[in-house]
């Protein structure tokens, strides 16, 4: 029986050892959909251009600048014009008028705080930037190690179910117990509801990526970059392509939200001074022509000393200036408000800061520890939790063990390659959270 069980297991580990160093080796590859292969920075450019609430705040800038154009704009002048006549008889009066405001101060005020407005909305652009891609950037490595999961799930998936058919054909020789075909068949089918619970996981950790991309659920997508190479990299691509290259930074003042927070306080001053200004005093000038024909019913002698009716048209030209005094409303309660406005900004870009500085702190803090249980994972220890299995197995063909060792063991080293994929989860999610958190990755 150890004769016959002797090769029988030497094809069980050699058929284990190519299934593992085939998981080794070869790249993760991505789930059963169609499509081509999108790699890491790929997505991040494509959820930049497609993602939906991302266009509506771009089209916040279009708008802002509308804004400015019209702020820049002189006021149009006022024409008036005016016919008088006298009822049932031969008066007339005709007037043209013009008027145009000069806004003396309120015009400068005006273009000062559109120009801010437009800082403030390209600014809140770039912010929804870096969140579009900070969470494209994490669902991408959530759905890489998703699908690594179904991979190490269908490679113990495989090698049990040649483990169940030599266990078939050993009882079938009488080499074997009829008990150890049926302890493998229990777990043959554990490990298939373990591959549909993972392939699932798989499935969803896509959609959130389309989602997260601004694509369809039904958009094909699939992914080139694997877990082990994301995490390897730590950086936006697994290529190592990124629009700003360099090392992150070690603080987050040029974050985003941080220069947009900073903008607005200086919209807000721009309101205050536009409140001042509109308070001051201002000038509209007006110039005004009349012509006036009039007539009397008595009868007069011309210059021949004939009789004519007396009859006369008189030209008129005036000129003036209105000047608003500000005397009463000086427009204190506008300017106090701008005021109050202007003291929540500052509170705000605190709070930002604030934040800023905490998120890099903790992002810093899970990365170096992520990475530090992620290397405790990697190097041998892998390496010795499958050489614990070919032992176990050496054992079962030496007569030496049982069938439930080998199932204890396989489960043991099956736990070991899910903590791992954990472990590169969280190094990943700890390195995106440092990068968002740092503002880079746009």
């Amino acid at each position: 029986m150890g004769t016959l069980m002797a090769p029988l297991m030497l094809g069980l580990m050699l058929g284990w050892s190519a299934t593992a160093v085939r998981a080794q080796t070869a790249p993760p590859a991505s789930a059963p959909v169609d499509g081509a292969a999108l790699g890491l920075r790929e997505a991040i450019d494509r959820a930049l251009d497609r993602q939906p609430d991302l266009r509506a705040t771009k089209a916040g800038v279009d708008v802002a600048l509308g804004m400015q154009r019209q702020a820049a704009a002189r006021p149009n002048p006022m024409v008036m014009v005016e016919r008088r006549g006298e009822p049932g008889g031969s008066d007339s009066l005709a007037t043209v008028g013009v008027a145009w405001p000069l806004e003396l101060f309120r015009r400068e005020g005006r273009r000062q705080t559109a120009a801010e407005e437009v800082a403030v909305a390209r600014l809140a652009v770039t912010e929804h930037e870096r969140q579009v891609a900070g969470r494209v950037r994490l669902q991408y490595g959530l759905a890489a190690a998703a699908q690594r999961e179904v991979e190490v799930a269908t490679d113990v998936l495989a090698i049990a179910a040649r483990e169940r058919e030599l266990a078939r054909a050993r009882v079938q020789e009488g080499a074997g117990r009829a008990l150890d075909g049926d302890l493998l068949e229990v777990e043959l089918r554990r490990l298939r509801a373990e591959v549909a619970m993972a392939s699932g996981r798989a499935e969803v950790a896509l959609l959130e990526l389309r989602q997260a991309m601004g694509l369809s659920p039904d958009a094909p997508l699939r992914l080139r970059d694997g877990i082990e190479a994301l995490v390897a990299t730590g950086r936006d691509d697994a290529a190592g392509a990124s629009r700003n290259e360099g090392t992150p930074r070690a603080d987050a003042t040029t974050r985003p939200d941080v220069r947009e927070a900073e903008a607005r306080v200086r919209l807000a001053d721009a309101q205050i001074d536009q409140a001042r200004r509109e308070g001051r005093v201002d000038v509209t000038l007006s110039g005004t022509y009349m012509r006036m024909d009039s007539a009397f019913p008595q009868m007069g002698f011309g210059p021949t000393g004939a009789h004519e009716p007396i009859r006369g048209q008189f030209n008129y030209v005036a000129a003036g200036a209105t000047v608003t005094v500000p005397l009463f409303n000086r427009n204190q309660g506008q300017v106090a408000a701008a005021q109050a406005a202007r003291a929540a900004a500052d509170a705000g870009r605190a709070s930002v800061r604030l934040m800023a500085q905490s998120e890099v702190a903790t992002a810093a803090a899970r990365d170096a520890r992520a990475r530090q249980a992620l290397a405790l994972y990697q190097g041998d220890t892998r390496d010795l939790a499958r050489r614990n299995l070919e032992v176990v197995r050496q054992a079962l063909a030496l007569g030496r063990g049982t069938a439930s060792d080998v199932l204890v063991e396989q489960r043991r080293l099956l736990d070991f390659e899910q903590a791992y994929t954990a472990a590169l989860r969280e190094a990943w999610e700890a390195r995106a959270a440092l990068i968002v958190a740092q503002g880079g990755g746009l």
